[in-house]
């Protein structure tokens, strides 16, 4: 039995909290969050103990592992503590709110031998995971393009960054996942057109050195949700709806299958059959926290890990400085 605890029990760490309390070999101990009113119904709900001090819980509760769900600019702090406290961690997505905190926060766990995990949970959308198994069987060929729309209007718990720190690092992270190379170059233009403090629409393009260019369209000013991804190959496309775990393959008639080397090229691009591939949905922030536990209780390196989460921040940051400045921006 893994002894848990959740800081931070706002919208995000209300749902690890849900997860943790339903999965088996778990100990849920205790939650988190510097709303007493807040802290003590989650923890009458799940029958938990309850705390308004992050440390006084890490000091009291001989912990395993922790979820770390507070504001991004706290991200750090909290993650040390946890680290300090030889407790394992699985921080919210984007990993902190600047480079310098990502990278204290990876060194103080490997200083530590302790696991940090960060909490990119599309990876574990199982519409993701089916498109990942395809691209590497070759079903596609080469990759040219991919595009991901995540729309939607502004929400209430996100106070202390932006669009694309908050929803663009999603993405970004899929698309290093999916093509399993770095960014050469990012340009984007975003902009206010609500929101004083931060940016809340972005239009950007990373170009990567496989060759792949990813082009984001990322907003918190639409009036409904929209969550899907399009990878656009040689073969044809594959078309991903995140929130309904869909995915549809869109074949290009003209490209040639045949054995033969010099037969076997892009002639051209024409419609071809729509193919809807099966998928088991299942809820990928629960696969998500099912795979850190597993690797607390198994001493396995994390499936994404500090670095993961740094990059992606690096990319994030890049954009918002070329949203700032008009210029290109080269990522070494």
């Amino acid at each position: 039995m893994l002894k848990v605890g959740v800081i931070g029990v706002g919208a995000m760490g209300r749902n690890h909290t849900r997860i943790y309390s339903e999965l088996e070999n778990v100990e849920f101990s205790a939650v988190a969050d510097a709303s007493a009113e807040l802290t003590r119904k989650i923890a009458n709900q799940y029958r938990v103990r309850a705390y308004t001090d992050y440390r006084e819980m890490l000091s009291h509760e001989n912990l395993q592992a922790v979820s770390v769900a507070v504001p991004t600019r706290l991200h750090r702090e909290v993650a040390e503590a946890a680290l300090n406290a030889g407790v394992a961690v699985l921080v919210e997505k984007p990993i902190a709110a600047t480079i310098e905190d990502a990278r204290a926060m990876i060194a103080m766990a490997q200083k530590n031998k302790l696991l940090l995990m960060v909490g990119h949970v599309e990876r574990w959308n199982p519409a993701v995971v089916a498109l990942k198994s395809r691209l590497q069987s070759g079903a596609l060929g080469k990759i040219f393009q991919i595009h991901a729309q995540r729309l939607g209007p502004f929400p209430a718990r996100v106070r202390d960054v932006g669009v694309v720190l908050d929803l663009a690092t999603h993405d970004l992270d899929v698309m290093r996942f999916l093509t399993e190379s770095n960014a050469t170059r990012v340009y984007a233009e975003t902009a206010r057109r609500i929101h004083t403090d931060h940016e809340d629409l972005l239009s950007g393009i990373v170009a990567f050195a496989s060759g792949t260019v990813g082009v984001l369209d990322i907003n918190w000013l639409t009036p409904t949700k929209v969550r899907v991804l399009s990878v656009t190959g040689e073969r044809g496309m594959f078309a991903v709806n995140y929130l309904t775990q869909e995915l549809w393959f869109y074949r290009n008639d003209m490209y040639s299958s045949d054995e033969w080397d010099s037969l076997r090229t892009l002639r051209g691009v024409s419609e071809g059959d729509m193919i809807k591939i099966r998928i088991d949905t299942r809820e990928p922030l629960k696969v998500e926290l099912q795979a850190f536990l597993a690797c607390v209780e198994q001493n396995a390196p994390a499936p994404v890990n500090g670095e993961d989460g740094l990059y992606a921040l690096q990319l994030a940051q890049a954009l918002v400085e070329s949203g700032q400045t008009h210029q290109v921006i080269e990522i070494k």
